[in-house]
């Protein structure tokens, strides 16, 4: 489970940043790869994305196994983002991100309707945050939110259906 967390939250959240970036930058997409200051604001903005994303996959797949098969092991959705973020800070996640998603995480822990998660709009947090990290204008953005949450919104369910897939082997 860890694992497929953390590749699919990985690539939902590069997909939908980088997909919003060329679109939004048409031609210029690669010369801004050359722009020091830009790469920064990419990198902040993958590593907070990515944060998020991993905390509704990680919730929405243990939701899901808790309802659909009396899965019982909702205690181990702490274990896996904290093995996952300790992981990433050997890839270069700044530990600013990693100790603001680990709290975060703990008070949605708290908060979550283990019954209801999985089918109330569990990727919610990871679409806002794409909106807000993504280095765009915000007088762009906000003609770009609906198109920007949709996005991501699609991708999710993408790997939702292959969880399903991959849990009814």
């Amino acid at each position: 489970l860890k694992n497929f967390v953390q590749r699919k939250s990985a690539w939902v959240s590069q997909e939908t940043l980088y997909g919003y970036l060329k679109t939004r930058m048409g031609t210029k997409y690669v010369l801004m790869f050359e722009d020091e200051i830009f790469l920064e604001s990419i990198n902040k903005a993958k590593w907070n994305i990515y944060s998020v994303c991993l905390q509704d996959l990680t919730l929405y797949c243990l939701s899901y196994l808790k309802n659909k098969y009396s899965f019982n092991q909702v205690n181990h959705a702490q274990n896996i983002v904290q093995d996952i973020l300790t992981e990433e800070k050997l890839n270069g996640m700044p530990s600013e991100v990693i100790e603001k998603s680990k709290s975060d995480f703990a008070d949605r822990i708290d908060k979550i309707q283990w019954s209801e998660y999985y089918s109330n709009l569990p990727f919610e947090n990871s679409g806002y945050a794409l909106y807000k990290w993504a280095p765009i204008a915000d007088e762009l953005k906000r003609l770009d939110k609906k198109i920007v949450l949709n996005s991501i919104h699609l991708k999710w369910e993408n790997i939702k259906k292959e969880f399903s897939n991959l849990i009814n082997l």
